[in-house]
């Protein structure tokens, strides 16, 4: 008999936290894993909430446990797991049944299942927060038929997060693949967002020769004032651990070596097929990459010595520059996401967007706040000309500025926070350097180029004759 409100396939970490917040807000669920010795487990461990979990042992059983018109996540790897998942589903579904893949998908594949019409609903969801996200309140991110957001928001704004004003951090964002697109724009900026933190953290490091504990003192102060985020907050807590069996401090012993599972990579390549520039996520996503090259990093310090040099000056100014960054930052990410809006003809909601990431997910900070009403006065305008974030930048930016400057003369790496200031100064020149780079693709390639006269000429004095070439 039909008693579960929504199924749940996929019972990994996030499969699992999501089902427990699910049910923690009185919505039974039906759940199915690929080893049915998960799913009994999963049950047996749900402890109160066990009452409004049906662990179900096939596909068809699951399919049978819930109401009409059925709706069911996929929290399964993203890419082929998921099409098979779906094609086995398929047959066992009505046309009006409900399939809500809330993985990690490429929004061109979502745009590719949403395209092809399977023989029921689809709806691809951004999910962020991680695992606490999941099982406390993630940021949701819906794309596909409003109508088919609309049957199942009840249950998504339930288990969403809560920003400060009380309203729930989940919302559709507009058709196909729109949600999974913003969710990667998210990664992306929290790639960057995080590298930009890690900058300051060598500065103070190698820079002022500060140790964690004293390190983990800054972030804790700065996470109180306009830094105040989930990230500047979880530094202060990271660089005050110790080791258990050294007793050092956590940070001293880990592996310098990033790791990442293709997002911020997906951003970037995106960026540039639509012609968004997006330098810091660019510089971020690098920065990882180089971290991997530990033997060749070796044999650099081998060959040309150790970069860092002692700094001197207010820490204050670090803090100065990493308020500009992120503002650099995320005007770049929403100047990305309105682009793609009008690319895909989306209607993409930027300040809705903002809102929806006040809380639950891994780039939640004060700051969205304002970048909210900023968007939400004018979404097409780059953050960066919003008067109030505009007086910000000019406040910071001679902060930005010298940290930039010294890390350089002192051989310290800053490519996102750099990267960032580059691009700003690319953005208040009116006339800059391109119209050499015109004249040069015009030169080799007779490419043409237009004058700022307004002239009909549009090839230089180098250019041959047609009947020369």
């Amino acid at each position: 008999m039909s008693s579960a409100k929504i199924g749940l396939i996929g019972l990994g970490t996030m499969g699992s936290a999501l089902a427990l917040n699910i049910a923690e807000k009185g919505f039974p669920v039906a759940v199915w894993n690929r080893t049915t010795a998960r799913t009994r487990e999963f049950r047996a461990e749900a402890g109160d909430l066990a009452a409004r979990i049906l662990p179900t042992e096939s596909l068809a059983e699951l399919v049978a446990a819930l109401e009409k018109p059925r709706a069911i996540i996929l929290m399964v790897p993203a890419g082929a797991a998921t099409d098979q998942q779906i094609e086995a589903l398929a047959p066992l579904l009505d046309p009006e049944d409900l399939v809500i893949d809330a993985g990690n998908a490429d929004f061109h594949d979502t745009n590719r299942r949403a395209a092809a019409g399977p023989p029921m609903r689809f709806l691809g969801m951004g999910v962020s927060g991680g695992e606490e996200g999941a099982r406390h309140g993630p940021s949701i991110m819906g794309g596909g038929d409003k109508a088919d957001w609309d049957r199942v928001a009840p249950i998504l704004t339930a288990i969403a997060a809560r920003a400060p004003d009380g309203s729930p951090c989940a919302a559709w964002l507009g058709e196909a693949g729109a949600g999974h697109f913003v969710k990667a724009a998210h990664n992306g900026i929290e790639y960057a967002d995080m590298q930009m933190i890690a900058e300051i953290y060598g500065v103070l490091r190698d820079g002022f020769e500060m140790g964690a504990d004293e390190i983990a003192g800054v972030f804790r102060q700065w996470d109180e004032g306009p830094l105040k985020s989930y990230l500047v907050e979880i530094t202060g807590e990271v660089a005050a651990a110790k080791d258990p069996r050294t007793g050092a401090p956590m940070l001293d012993v880990i592996l310098d070596s990033a790791g990442q599972k293709g997002t911020g990579r997906w951003t970037v390549v995106e960026g540039a097929r639509l012609g968004a520039p997006i330098p810091v996520i660019e510089a971020a996503v690098t920065a990882r990459d180089v971290s991997a090259r530990l033997e060749e990093r070796a044999a650099g310090e081998a060959r040309f010595g150790p970069a860092p040099q002692p700094l001197s000056g207010e820490v204050s100014v670090l803090e100065q520059a990493l308020i500009a960054g992120k503002i650099l930052c995320y005007a770049q990410g929403f100047a990305m996401i309105s682009t793609a809006s009008a690319e895909f003809g989306w209607s993409l909601p930027s300040a809705e967007i903002a809102r929806i990431w006040r809380a639950g997910c891994i780039i939640r900070s004060a700051m969205l706040d304002d970048m909210a009403e900023a968007l939400e006065g004018a979404p097409e305008r780059n953050l960066i000309l919003d008067p109030a974030f505009a007086a910000r930048l000019e406040a910071d930016l001679p902060a930005l500025r010298r940290v930039v400057a010294s890390a350089a003369l002192h051989g310290l790496a800053a490519p996102a926070l750099s990267a960032g200031l580059f691009w700003f100064d690319q953005m208040r020149t009116k006339r800059g350097t391109a119209n050499l780079i015109q004249a040069q693709r015009d030169y080799f390639g007779a490419h043409g180029f237009q004058r700022l006269d307004g002239g009909p000429e549009k090839h230089g004095p180098w250019a041959k004759p047609a009947n020369e070439i």
